[in-house]
């Protein structure tokens, strides 16, 4: 299993949503992608789209005006 972080902070949409699925195409089943960032329209959207594709989303966080998203592939 790998553990592969984007670090999305301080781009808005849709760079979050962008590099996120870059990332997952790349994973294998079993990885972790996290991605930190600070739009607050992502922190929504990125989750939304992992459910549809299937994906389990391990937690979501946020600290002042960062989250971080964890995604299993």
């Amino acid at each position: 299993m790998a553990e592969i972080e984007i670090d999305t902070r301080g781009e808005t949409c849709p760079v979050p949503l962008v590099e996120c699925r870059k990332a997952l195409k790349k994973a294998s089943a079993g990885d972790e992608v996290t991605i930190l960032g600070t739009h607050p329209a992502s922190k929504k959207e990125i989750p939304m789209a992992c459910k549809a594709l299937g994906l389990e989303i391990i937690g979501v966080e946020e600290k002042d005006e960062e989250w971080k998203i964890k995604i299993r592939r």
